[in-house]
């Protein structure tokens, strides 16, 4: 009973510790050997808008625009509507969304060259720039705090059928035209969740998914599934944690104290959590730790845990057949069908062989589900030296990622 319980502490530890793998770095837990030489980015601080403190000192115009989903949350969201040259967006918008754990921020971190936003944006797109709800700059909501638990009572259920609607909705309307879309992890779940009701697609045009995100019953993560597996998560959110702090002093004791435990290597955290990434750009951590990680629900934890175990697409399961009688009228939740994503909306998915969060068999499932879709509509990258960060913060990105992206945008 004692080593149970032993264990169940350490890894309550785990799940809080999960998110801070990148901040491992500031006690030489982060290790890598890609540190690119390139020009120096001004950086005025994390307090800053993004727009401020990440975009207009590289010589970019960026607007800070909001907007209201329908359950009152206010977005915010930042507009690159044009390269350095100044030369005014001859293609149309496109969307970034980021994942779990981060804002757009994650667009941004590398130098103009290397980073996707500045890339489109000099490349003549409208880059707007998405950030969920939770997240410093979509604190904000119609009537409730943040520090109201009750502002906390939402998963990606939620993401997908209010942010990103919203989100679509405002630039479509802004810019009058159908937006490209192009997500990371997380971002690429609640694409593919609305996509498969047939929602946002009489605006889009194309969709480029990068380490996507559905099935998770391979998910080789061990933090990640060990977290799942012995329902940590639950066990936050019955003690009344309902958001989820992925960084802090209290935080960062608990990684100290986990990484003195036998059996747990924390020679390098993140790659125990994302896999072994081969190109991201150790000279930016700093920069990533001033803006990352990004809060979370707790609420939203557990959906992916359930994932995780049940090993199916399906929306929040509140445990017991009361609780999902009252949320969708079915003793069970309802699963989101891939194969019922429009088998003519063009498809960029692009995955990694070492990326233990989007696992290569997990993708592969995914694509199974996309078999009839329209031969010439769906282009598949495979990165067999590729982790989970690489495709946002890899040197090496911008000509093995995003300029094949970037093509596949040009045909649509």
């Amino acid at each position: 009973m004692a080593n149970t319980s032993s264990r169940s502490s350490l890894l309550l530890v785990a799940i809080i510790c999960i998110s801070l793998a990148v901040a491992a770095a500031r006690n030489k837990l982060y290790q890598t050997d890609n540190v690119q030489e390139s020009i120096a980015i001004p950086f005025t601080g994390a307090n800053d808008s993004i727009c401020k403190s990440m975009v207009e000192e590289l010589g970019y115009v960026c607007q800070e625009h909001k907007v209201t989903t329908e359950d009152g949350y206010i977005l915010g969201i930042q507009r690159i509507p044009v390269g350095r040259s100044g030369k005014r967006a001859d293609k149309p918008p496109v969307l970034l969304q980021h994942g779990l754990f981060s804002d757009s921020v994650i667009w941004l971190f590398n130098s103009p060259k290397e980073s996707l936003a500045f890339i489109l944006a000099d490349n003549g797109y409208d880059v707007w720039l998405a950030n969920s709800r939770g997240t410093k700059s979509s604190l904000q909501h119609n009537s409730l705090a943040p520090n109201d638990p009750a502002y906390w009572e939402w998963s990606w259920d939620e993401l997908a059928a209010y942010d990103l609607p919203a989100t679509f909705k405002y630039v479509h309307d802004q810019t009058g035209q159908k937006l490209h879309y192009a997500a990371h992890s997380l971002g690429t779940l609640i694409a593919l969740a609305a996509f498969s009701q047939d929602k946002l697609v009489n605006m889009l045009r194309s969709a480029a998914l990068l380490s996507p995100i559905a099935h998770l019953d391979h998910m080789a993560s061990q933090l990640a599934r060990i977290a799942a597996e012995d329902f940590l998560a639950e066990d936050l959110y019955w003690l009344g944690l309902r958001e989820f702090v992925p960084k802090g002093q209290e935080a960062a004791k608990l990684l100290e104290k986990i990484c003195s435990e036998p059996g747990i290597d924390c020679s390098n955290l993140l790659t125990a959590f994302t896999g072994t990434n081969c190109c991201v750009n150790s000279s930016r951590i700093n920069v990533y730790l001033a803006h990352e990680p990004q809060p979370t629900a707790t609420k939203n934890m557990i959906h992916l845990a359930q994932m995780i175990r049940a090993g199916s697409i399906a929306k929040y399961d509140y445990g017991n057949e009361e609780g999902n009688m009252n949320h969708y009228g079915q003793p069970s939740p309802p699963v989101y069908n891939m194969t019922a994503v429009p088998n003519d909306l063009p498809l960029h998915l692009s995955y990694g062989g070492k990326d233990t969060l989007s696992d290569v068999k997990d993708v592969q499932a995914l694509l199974d589900d996309l078999k009839d879709h329209h031969v010439d509509k769906l282009v598949v990258q495979y990165r067999d030296d590729y982790a989970h960060a690489d495709f946002i913060m890899g040197v090496n990105a911008n000509q093995v990622v995003y300029d094949p992206l970037m093509a596949f945008f040009s045909q649509h």
